[in-house]
């Protein structure tokens, strides 16, 4: 006798979760206008993980999000630049879910992820701009070849890479800011007033809310740049007129961030020696140091200040300016009363004096194997 279940191969049958899940990563595919290859290779992982042991008993929220995990790794797998907050807001996801999701999707199933190439991203990310034709919507002085906005944007970013502006952030905000810098410098003459926020409207593309921030470090660390043309001393530079000569700068980009920029060492070695400087220190255009430190010794705001402005290290931003600690409440007096019986670590022990009975009969305990 052969039971019902299997002459019709009803236990062959897909569940009802991963018949939704097969359906949603290849709407997801659609919406995306992959290849006919990703989506099958993203409906295989996602198979995969479900029969893992550790998605059996995951949230609902989690299975959902599994199948997107699943489409971002086939991407990234076949270098197709698409971001994580792109699959979070198709799936109205939180991204701090997703990337729990994914995480544990590449340690479960052993996956071999390649980083995201900028160059990629930056092509992708500008395909969506409409800046490149003239409608409607956008006026013909703002409309711009989109090769050299490319290449312009291509530039700001490698320059963001090397400042380490693009290590542990998201890199749609930094690549949006570089965008918005390039389309400026390209006629600067009649889009310095325009605004981030302007832009993104004409360009038909979200405003990250960190772009704003990114911009901000950008145009600092253009400044310092700045700071060493030796031409650009005479003009007024700030953060508005800098876009103008952001050509300028990326071409000199290696020599000028080696001199803007420089290591704490160097400045602690010319601080202790003042008077061992190179011949040419004691000439007229340039103070010695000895009197910059004679300076400092009488004014420590001053010598301070001094510091400040000249040439810092090229450090991470959050070195720079480090995230404020969070103040501890006060102990409440019936707390901090001393009732004697509180633990006596090992090294407050040893701070207490020893009588000279005492230090021997120490010496000759330490001194038993």
């Amino acid at each position: 006798e052969v039971a019902y279940s299997q002459s019709t191969g009803q236990k062959e049958q897909l569940s009802r979760c991963l018949q939704r899940g097969i359906r949603r990563v290849q709407d997801l595919c659609k919406v995306l206008q992959l290849p006919r290859v990703f989506e099958e290779t993203a409906v295989s992982y996602f198979q995969r993980a479900l029969q893992h042991p550790s998605f059996h008993l995951v949230s609902l929220e989690k299975k959902e999000l599994l199948g997107g995990c699943c489409v971002f790794v086939t991407c990234r797998q076949h270098n197709w630049p698409v971001t994580m907050g792109t699959i979070c807001s198709l799936l109205y996801a939180k991204q701090e879910l997703f990337a729990s999701v994914y995480l544990s999707l590449q340690k479960e199933l052993e996956l071999s992820v390649p980083a995201l190439s900028l160059a990629d991203l930056v092509n992708t990310h500008l395909n969506s701009f409409r800046l490149f034709q003239q409608t409607a919507d956008v006026p013909a002085r703002f409309v711009e070849d989109k090769e050299k906005m490319v290449a312009r944007t291509m530039q700001i970013v490698e320059l963001a890479s090397e400042t380490w502006l693009v290590t542990g952030r998201h890199p749609v905000p930094i690549v949006t800011a570089a965008a918005f810098l390039s389309w400026q410098s390209l006629q600067p003459a009649t889009r310095l007033t325009c605004t981030l926020a302007r832009f993104c409207k004409l360009a038909g593309v979200d405003l990250p809310p960190p772009a704003h921030l990114r911009l901000k470090e950008l145009l600092e660390i253009l400044l310092r740049m700045a700071s060493q043309l030796a031409w650009l001393r005479v003009f007024n530079v700030d953060k508005k007129t800098v876009v103008k000569y952001i050509g300028d700068l990326l071409q000199h980009r290696i020599f000028l961030l080696k001199n803007a920029f420089c290591l704490e060492d160097g400045e602690e070695q010319r601080a202790a020696a003042p008077g061992e400087g190179p011949p040419g220190e004691g000439s007229p255009g340039s103070p010695p140091a000895a009197g910059g430190a004679a300076q400092e010794e009488g004014c420590p705001s001053e010598g301070k200040r001094q510091r400040e402005d000249g040439p810092r290290p090229l450090l991470p931003p959050c070195l720079i300016n480090p995230r404020k600690r969070l103040r501890t409440a006060a102990p409440s007096p019936s707390a901090s009363a001393i009732t004697g019986d509180e633990p006596i670590s090992d090294s407050e022990i040893e701070q207490y004096l020893r009588g000279p009975e005492e230090i021997r009969a120490f010496r000759k305990a330490k001194a038993w194997p």
